[in-house]
């Protein structure tokens, strides 16, 4: 398979779970792949088990819980590579824990970390997504949904780890659709996804869950949004698996959707897009 050669694959959070497997495929199929994760010595088995595969990949280290970080790991990516052709914003916390946590920035972990780092990472990532144009985003979120409350954002009341998953996934569709309102007539797609319902990860088994869907399953519907022609002028739609589906209301809230843009434009100091 080299229907990738010449393309440029960033996956966030693909040393392990749903990541690992599509950074996997992505390899195999050509593109070159920039690996990212916390922990060197996954990010260094997951490189050499691409490379033993007879592919290309390179291990970016960066802790998504600071913006000054996930800063750094654009900018690294930008020096790796004259352009990325496909954009792949998968690192995220689950539900596990019920004492609310805040980033190195001081914002609610799971809103900066599954939410702010993409918004943010991106933003700088654009120009060179542009460069690599037909180029793809891919927002993997999660049918876990809850309204954003703008009098709360931080949830600095009523907290719960679930109730933080779901909103800041909820954003993640929300700045989507946004997203491929600014950058329509660009070449540059972008949707968001619920790849598949309780994948057998760490992130599942750390809340407690007993899986019922396998990482293969939910890295073809991402396969399927970052790659497949069949998605090549769609942009700006929520996806359940393979099949496009309905979000949560407040997605479709125009207004709900440029003040959630306006809130991540202050808190992350990403240089507007357009949206």
């Amino acid at each position: 398979m080299n229907e990738l050669r010449g393309k440029t694959a960033f996956i966030t959070g693909s040393t392990d779970g749903v990541g690992r497997v599509v950074a996997l495929r992505l390899a195999a199929a050509g593109a070159r792949v920039l690996v990212h994760g916390r922990d060197q010595a996954r990010g260094a088995r997951a490189v050499a088990e691409i490379a033993e595969a007879g592919g290309s990949a390179r291990f970016l280290a960066a802790d998504l819980a600071s913006l000054a970080e996930v800063r750094r790991l654009a900018d690294a990516v930008i020096a790796a590579e004259d352009r990325l052709d496909i954009l792949v914003n998968n690192a995220g916390i689950g539900t596990a824990g019920a004492s609310r946590q805040t980033s190195a920035d001081g914002h609610e972990l799971r809103f900066a970390v599954n939410y702010l780092a993409g918004f943010l990472l991106t933003h700088r990532l654009l120009p060179s997504l542009r460069k690599g144009a037909p180029a793809r985003i891919v927002n993997v979120a999660s049918a876990g949904q809850q309204a954003i409350d703008f009098d709360d954002v931080m949830l600095t009341r009523g907290y719960s780890g679930a109730r933080a998953y779901c909103q800041s996934k909820l954003a993640q569709i929300m700045f989507t659709m946004e997203l491929a309102q600014a950058l329509a007539g660009t070449g540059v797609i972008v949707n968001a996804l619920h790849p598949a319902t309780y994948m057998d990860t760490t992130m599942v088994r750390r809340a407690g869950v007993t899986p019922i869907s396998t990482v293969e399953e939910g890295a073809e519907a991402i396969w399927q949004l970052a790659v497949a022609p069949g998605i090549a002028g769609v942009s700006g739609r929520y996806f359940n698996g393979l099949r496009e589906a309905r979000a949560a209301a407040q997605a479709y809230d125009a207004d709900a959707r440029r003040r959630l843009w306006a809130l991540s434009v202050s808190l992350t100091g990403a240089v507007d897009a357009g949206g």
